[in-house]
């Protein structure tokens, strides 16, 4: 990509992220477009659909989202991690008003960029529950995709109200307890 191509490229996704976050993924393609400088014609270049926007989005938390949980892993204790991730993801989804309508749709195309991301967190996410019932910190009967649906769901509930981050914590709280070991403290 030409450095004028990718700083529009750039801008877009940039201001995408703040439109979604503040009017929904519903919002205003031509908005997005006029607030990033650009014509509509460029965002159509980058992005032909809306979904191609939402999901570069995606694909960009996914990768932090991975890199967060790769960190975590031999940064703090175990349970620690595990809540710290599972926060950063929930309220991540969270911060765009749409996207995990989206995203459930995002996942069921195995040939696309947004599904590899997302399978390469979940993949780190996996890791973190599973560290986290090696130590003793997680109930050892918790299946880590049922540990993900749950985030996925206080995410999917949470974006539904009218304080969707104090909504996480407080669904997370919960789901955290849930799976914490008899014995974890």
């Amino acid at each position: 990509m030409r450095a004028d191509a990718r700083r529009n490229y750039d801008r877009l996704l940039a201001e995408a992220a703040r439109t979604f976050a503040a009017d929904g993924t519903g919002a205003s393609l031509e908005e997005i477009a006029r607030r990033a400088g650009v014509g509509i014609g460029t965002l159509y270049r980058h992005f032909p659909t809306r979904d191609a926007l939402v999901d570069a989005i995606l694909r960009e938390r996914f990768d932090e989202l991975r890199a967060e949980a790769e960190h975590l892993a031999g940064a703090r204790p175990s349970l620690d991690a595990l809540t710290t991730w599972l926060r950063a993801f929930a309220t991540g989804i969270t911060r765009y008003r749409g996207v995990a309508d989206a995203l459930a749709g995002a996942l069921h195309d195995p040939d696309s960029d947004t599904y590899k991301s997302c399978h390469a967190m979940r993949d780190a996410a996996v890791a973190l529950i599973t560290r986290a019932q090696e130590a003793g910190a997680v109930r050892a009967d918790v299946a880590p995709g049922d540990v993900l649906s749950l985030a996925a769901g206080v995410a999917w509930v949470s974006e539904r109200t009218d304080d969707p981050s104090a909504r996480a914590e407080a669904l997370l709280a919960l789901t955290v307890e849930g799976i914490r070991a008899p014995d974890a403290g």
